[in-house]
């Protein structure tokens, strides 16, 4: 059972480190479970942005690649079996969903499933929602939440799994070193649970942004550099250090900061991933005798993106702040660039004129 829909369609397609093409291609046709999906809005991300510089070894597997992953749309063909989902809905899914069946699902860690596969797409006229992301990983719309929002929920799950994973609570000192936009959403997260958050980056846009949007109670630049010694006598509470710090940039140097950053008995979260093969170096004195709790939490579960749905459908996160730009699907390249460029959080990429 299908709408309408043309034979072909507009996608931006991943062929190379830096070398990504507006090309015209089939429209898929679902299979049984699946979903086809008219994306309307679709967003631009850091992973994204990563993957357009130096590819992705699971994301991008095989090339060429469709790319791209926050979406939402309206379902317009339905696979053979599918009974929740009707035509018109409209929805947004996860990039993911777990077997429920494996090692790694049996112990609940389902963001480890040995069958996780990562949907790509999302910079298309259409895409496919997989049976198992359509079936444990979608949700629809309300009528009066936009696509622009709703297309925030993965990002706002990884926030979530950032700041819940590690047992964040209210009247807690927070430290968030990176404030690209996950973590802005960690910052929000974090002020929403109650935590008093210090927010820390190199530039203003970032720290207004930390303010403004995610309710930071102090911000700080470090645009002359990291003096970890300096950061925590002079602005952690009674020059001990803080709770938990969460580590969103993604650097050796700044995982081993965080260490540095963090109070005796507090909690460090590595939560951007480095660079395959990197190492740091730690003190294990300062960890072992200061009781340090080391976490590093990957991805999001399908209890996260249903918390993160329902603080977007419910108007407690409001994530518009975030876009600053909007660009036509043709221009994903320029909206990327301008991303790197640091002129904007994240683009909205608008898939139909």
């Amino acid at each position: 059972m299908s709408m309408h829909t043309p034979k072909t369609m507009h996608a931006v397609i991943f062929h190379a480190p830096l070398d990504i093409r507006y090309e015209t291609v089939e429209v898929p046709t679902p299979q049984a479970g699946e979903l086809l999906v008219k994306v309307h809005h679709a967003l631009t991300c850091g992973t994204d942005l990563k993957c357009y510089k130096r590819g992705h070894p699971v994301l991008l597997r095989a090339l060429p690649s469709p790319f791209g992953h926050e979406f939402a749309g309206i379902v317009v063909s339905l696979g053979e079996g599918v009974t929740e989902w009707t035509l018109g809905d409209r929805v947004v899914s996860a990039n993911s969903a777990p077997c429920y069946d494996c090692f790694y699902c049996e112990k609940k860690q389902y963001n480890l499933c040995e069958h996780l596969k990562l949907l790509n797409g999302a910079y298309a006229e259409y895409i496919i929602i997989p049976e198992k992301i359509a079936r444990t990983n979608t949700h629809r719309l309300p009528d009066d939440l936009p696509f622009e929002i709703a297309a925030f929920t993965e990002p706002l799950a990884v926030a979530i799994r950032a700041v819940h994973g590690i047992g964040i609570q209210a009247g807690d000192n927070i430290l968030v070193l990176g404030l690209g936009p996950i973590g802005q959403l960690i910052v929000k997260v974090a002020t929403l649970l109650g935590a008093n958050v210090t927010a820390v980056a190199r530039t203003p846009m970032k720290l207004d942004m930390a303010r403004s949007f995610g309710g930071a109670v102090q911000t700080i630049s470090i645009a002359e550099g990291l003096n970890a010694h300096a950061l925590v006598q002079d602005h952690s509470p009674q020059g001990r250090g803080w709770d938990a710090v969460i580590e969103a940039v993604g650097l050796p140097e700044t995982w081993e900061k965080a260490v540095q950053l963090c109070r005796r008995g507090g909690k460090v979260h590595w939560f951007a991933g480095c660079a395959g093969g990197s190492t740091i170096a730690l003190d294990t004195k300062r960890v072992h005798y200061d009781e340090i709790t080391l976490y590093s939490l990957f991805h999001h579960t399908p209890s996260d993106v249903k918390q993160a749905f329902d603080l977007l459908a419910s108007g407690q996160v409001d994530p518009r702040p975030l876009i600053s730009a909007n660009f036509a699907l043709a221009n994903v390249e320029e909206a990327l660039k301008g991303m790197e460029a640091g002129r904007f959080f994240k683009a909205s990429i608008l898939c139909f004129p």
